[in-house]
């Protein structure tokens, strides 16, 4: 602002102080910075009603007697400038609205103070790429600062609380405007005079390697405006002298380094004014020298092997690798100490052992001059087989590496044998029925293979022993047979000819059924088992079956116990037997032949003839059964009783097998018969006083008829006939009768109330005299024979008399009649 300028607002000022007074009364209305500099306010305000012009004043709070700023603006203005003032400084800011005669109707004010002061650029520089670094001095008041690169439209921004400030994010090798602005809380300053700065070269894009344990090799690709580069490298522990290279090719490699060192490195790219371009580091450690070949311990067992070596500088771990040659798979281990194990190693391998130390760098591997031999494997291939009776033959197929082998044979009873041997076969003794279990191990320097597939082999059955039949018949062989070893099943084959009987059975007897009678069997028991199925090398055994049943053509009766027996039958060298049997027991008779004689039989039988085939290994079964029978037995006794003088009772025992009887009584006078299902029998018309010859026939209920004689009868003597009393004295009686012609001895009793007398006359004779016979009575006359055992006859008739009395003597005698005899 000039100087007429000042004067202007000043005199306003005055003006419009003078009419103050005017507008004590005034309305306020909304008032506030719009936007402000270190030294203006940029201040707006809402219209009034009836204003014609608004005066805006700004007086410093610190000083108010320090001279105030004002301006004038026309009832159309809403927001007005204030400049000339302080930086930093905070201002009483009122707005005064007045109507036409100049008097305030309005006023408003607010407090607000102003932006630091504009800062003074010292100086613009670039060390990285992608930054431009501004200095300058300290502005009073100011909090932080914005600094701005500008590139054309392009600008970047930054703040910062103080100097230096770094914009960053630009792009290398560009030109920039630099400007700063102070801030405080009430805003910013007008931007500073610029500087212009140009980025320098950006980093190189640089790898770094160890190709060895003596070496770093740097590779970077072209920077933009670069002529040349320097790299530098030095041991990251300050140790030993920086090396320094400038090089215009890439890549760089720096030898005569120390194995397993971390090294740092710097690289920076020239541009063609001689500025050095953004600076990269790098840190990179040195390859590891290896372990020496000849330092690698091996300790291996069975397929896993662990080594050991001697650490080297600078290796953070070591990889152990093992190759079997190129076209195999390589096994190797890692371990960060000096030792490690590989685990499952191939069998029967010649691998070759190299070591490689690595770090972050790499890895150095060792020189090739250990080798290690595994273990063979487990022979495989194995076949087990059984080429005769007794042998077992083993072979399995050979292995690499393997110098010998070992067979072990066990069997389920435990007894184990062994073959060692450098081909690829052995031979085993063996017996039937036994389980083996093969096993087969390879060797070489390294040791014994691990154990492989274990087989067995069960070998085929024992054949069954003490076979021999225990029964035979016709059609039946039963064969039994101790058990056997390894036998699960038996099978019993009989042969004959085209005709083949099978019998299988778990049990240790077999019944051959269905065998033609009287022929000779090819008997053979065989073995099984499930896994080796029969042993087809048991013996066979002749069987010949029982012989045919013969049968009877004719039974001849040669007398009363003997018979004929004629039977037909085709066996051979066969001895036969004849029975007859019932239940009172059996008889029999044998012969090689077609005929026997059954002799002896009891009479009164009733038998079934059978007749069997026999030789020492069986019997036949018998023939259709042939009954005969035997004529009955004879009574064992007989007795004949007269019962009158012309009847006699026979009886006699029960005879064996007869069902009726036949008795006759002959004499040369006639004969008495009687035919009767009883064992006794009354026979009439006997002649007294003869003699007769006595028989029987017993018959059966078939008709058989045995014919029985006994010992003769004679009948007793006769009865006397004309038997009459005399009287003979006063007291005697005489009894008279006719004797028969044969001398007879006779009995005479009287039997009366009185008393009985009884008289015995002289053989021969007629009569016999009773005397002192009471009279008066009745008396009964038996005039009877006496027998030779003294007994008289009892059946001889009775007479009755009356013997009356004469005085006391006899009188009368009359004859009152007969009766029978009891």
């Amino acid at each position: 602002m000039d100087g007429g300028s000042a004067k202007f607002f000043i005199l306003v000022g005055i003006i419009l102080t003078c009419c103050q007074t005017a507008a004590s009364q005034s309305a306020a209305f909304p008032v506030s910075i719009f936007e402000l500099t270190e030294r203006s306010f940029y201040v707006t305000w809402a219209k009034y009603p009836g204003t014609t012009s608004y005066k805006v004043t700004a007086t410093p709070v610190s000083s108010p007697s320090t001279q105030s700023a004002f301006a004038v603006f026309n009832s159309a203005t809403v927001m007005g400038t204030l400049n000339t003032l302080l930086p930093d400084t905070i201002y009483d800011v009122a707005v005064e609205a007045y109507n036409s005669v100049g008097n305030i109707i309005a006023s408003s004010s607010i407090t607000h103070r102003t932006a630091p002061e504009i800062p003074v650029i010292d100086q613009a520089y670039s060390k990285v790429s992608n930054s431009i670094t501004v200095e300058w001095a300290a502005v009073p008041g100011a909090s932080e600062y914005l600094v701005t690169a500008r590139d054309g439209d392009l600008f970047y921004e930054t703040k910062v609380p103080s100097s230096p400030g770094t914009v960053t994010g630009l792009n290398h090798g560009v030109l920039y405007k630099m400007t700063i602005r102070s801030i405080n809380s009430a805003g910013k300053s007008q931007p500073s005079r610029p500087k212009w700065a140009q980025t320098v070269l950006p980093p190189a894009n640089v790898g770094v390697s160890s190709p060895s344990s003596s070496s770093v090799q740097v590779q970077w690709d072209p920077v933009d405006g670069a002529v040349s580069y320097s790299v530098s490298i030095m041991r990251s522990d300050g140790l030993g002298n920086r090396t320094t290279v400038n090089s215009t090719v890439s890549p760089l490699t720096v030898t005569g380094l120390d194995p397993g060192t971390p090294y740092t490195i710097t690289v920076h790219a020239w541009d063609a004014n001689g500025n050095a371009g953004d600076i990269i580091t790098l840190n990179q450690v040195t390859r590891p020298d290896a372990p020496a070949a000849g330092q690698i311990n091996i300790d291996i067992s069975n397929l896993d092997a662990t080594f050991s070596w001697n650490n080297t500088a600078g290796t953070t771990e070591y990889v152990l690798m093992l190759s079997s040659g190129p076209a195999e798979p390589e096994l190797n281990c890692t371990s960060s100490s000096s030792s490690c194990t590989i685990t499952a190693l191939q069998c029967g391998t010649l691998y070759s052992v190299s070591i490689a130390a690595v770090n972050d760098a790499g890895s150095t591997v060792s020189s090739s001059g250990e080798s290690l031999l595994t273990v063979p494997c487990a022979p495989g291939g194995i076949t087990i087989s059984e080429e005769n009776p007794g042998s077992l033959f083993v072979t399995w197929s050979a292995g690499q590496l393997n110098e010998y082998y070992v067979v072990f044979v066990k069997s389920d009873d435990g007894l184990e044998v062994n073959c060692n041997t450098s081909a690829t076969q052995c031979s085993f003794p063996s017996e039937c029925g036994f389980t083996y279990f093969i096993s087969v191990f390879a060797y070489n320097r390294a040791g014994q293979s691990a154990l492989g597939d274990v087989l067995n082999y069960t070998t085929a059955p024992c054949c069954p022993g003490d076979v021999s039949p225990v029964y035979i018949s016709s059609d039946t062989l039963e064969i039994v047979w101790s058990p056997v070893r390894g036998a699960e099943i038996y099978e019993t084959k009989a042969v004959s000819g085209s005709s083949v009987i099978l019998c299988n059975d778990t049990s240790t007897v077999c019944a051959l059924s269905a065998l033609q009678c009287d022929t000779t069997y090819n008997v053979t028991v065989y073995s099984f088992s499930e896994l080796r199925g029969s042993n087809t090398s048991c013996p066979s055994n002749y069987v010949t079956t029982a012989p045919c049943s013969p049968e009877i053509l004719n039974i001849t009766t040669i007398d009363t116990s003997t018979f004929d027996v004629y039977w037909e039958s085709g066996n051979k060298d066969v001895t036969y037997i004849a029975t007859a049997g019932s239940h009172s027991g059996s008889w029999n008779c044998t012969s090689a032949g077609t005929s026997c004689s059954l002799t002896g039989l009891p009479c009164g039988c009733v038998f079934l003839v059978h007749v069997v085939a026999s030789r020492p290994s069986g019997m036949s079964l018998p023939s259709y059964g042939v009954p005969i029978e035997t004529d009955p037995c004879c009574p064992t006794h007989l007795s004949a009783v007269q019962v009158t003088q012309s009847m006699t009772n026979v009886s006699w025992s029960t005879a064996v097998g007869a069902m009726t009887y036949t008795t006759m009584l002959t004499s040369p006078k006639g004969q008495a018969k009687c035919h009767t299902l009883q064992n006794h029998c009354v026979l009439g018309c006997i002649t007294c006083g003869s003699n007769y010859s006595v028989s029987l026939e017993a018959i059966s209920e078939t008709g058989r008829t045995s014919v029985c004689t006994y010992q003769g009868y004679s009948s007793s003597a006769c009865c006397p006939m004309g038997v009459k009393l005399y009287r003979l004295s006063s007291n005697g009686i005489r009894v008279n009768w006719r004797a028969s012609p044969d001398p007879t001895q006779y009995s005479v009793d009287l039997y009366g109330s009185k008393g009985n007398f009884t008289c015995s006359p002289s053989p021969g004779s007629s009569y016999c005299d009773v005397t002192a016979i009471p009279c008066g009575d009745v008396y009964t006359v038996v005039v009877a024979p006496v027998g030779e055992d003294g007994l008289k006859l009892t059946f001889c008739p009775k007479k009755i008399y009356s013997v009356t009395c004469s005085g006391s003597s006899v009188g009368m005698v009359i004859y009152r009649g007969k009766r029978s005899a009891e």
